[in-house]
C-alpha cells in the first residue's frame, strides 16, 4: 500500500471515499452521520496545502483511503481517516495511521489523538486495539476541548464521543 500526499486534482475522490465510508453508519441507525456532507474542497487543499493530507492508493495509484490532520497541543490531532468500503479489512487505516505517527514524531510532536464515537465497531474499540487510550476529562487539552465544543455544535453527540491518544513506545 503506498501513502503519499494527495494531490490537488484528487481531493474530488476523498470527497467520494468519504460519502461512500459514511454510508456504512447508515446500518448503525446514525443516518444524520451517513448524510452528513464530506469535507469542502477548500477545507481538504487547506490540509492539502498544509501537507496534512495523505492518500493510500490502490496499485493503479488511486487513493481508496485518506487521512487530514493538524497539530494540536503538541500532538498530531487526526480530523479525519476514511477508507473506501471496497478496499476495507485490508489495514489500510491502520497504515495510514502509522503513517501519520511516523511524520509526527519525524516533526517531534509527542502523539497522535483523535475524537471518536465509542459505539461503532470501527471507531474506539478499533482504536483501542491500536493503541489509542481514551482521555478523562481532566486529561483534555485546551486545543481538545475547543475540538470537543466544536463537534458539540455540529450535532455530533448525539452519539456517545470521546478523545484519544496514542504516544510513541
Amino acid at each position: 500500500m503506498r501513502i503519499r500526499p494527495a494531490r490537488l486534482d484528487e481531493l474530488p475522490a476523498l470527497q467520494d471515499i468519504e460519502v461512500a465510508a459514511g454510508a456504512v453508519f447508515r446500518d448503525l441507525g446514525m443516518t444524520a452521520i451517513a448524510d452528513d456532507e464530506p469535507p469542502a474542497l477548500d477545507v481538504l487543499e487547506h490540509y492539502r496545502r498544509a501537507g496534512r493530507a495523505w492518500v493510500a492508493c490502490d496499485d493503479g495509484d488511486c487513493p481508496v483511503g485518506y487521512l487530514i490532520c493538524e497539530p494540536v497541543d503538541g500532538a498530531l490531532h487526526i480530523e479525519q481517516v476514511s477508507v473506501h468500503p471496497d478496499h476495507a479489512h485490508r489495514r489500510i487505516g491502520r497504515a495510514l495511521l502509522a503513517y501519520a505517527a511516523h511524520r509526527a514524531g519525524e516533526e517531534g510532536l509527542t502523539a497522535l489523538t483523535l475524537t471518536t464515537f465509542t459505539e461503532v465497531p470501527w471507531n474506539a474499540p478499533y482504536y483501542e486495539r491500536l493503541g489509542f487510550r481514551v482521555l478523562d476529562e481532566a486529561e483534555l487539552t485546551q486545543g481538545l476541548r475547543k475540538i470537543r465544543a466544536h463537534e458539540a455544535e455540529l450535532g455530533l453527540d448525539r452519539w456517545p464521543r470521546v478523545c484519544m491518544r496514542r504516544g510513541w513506545a
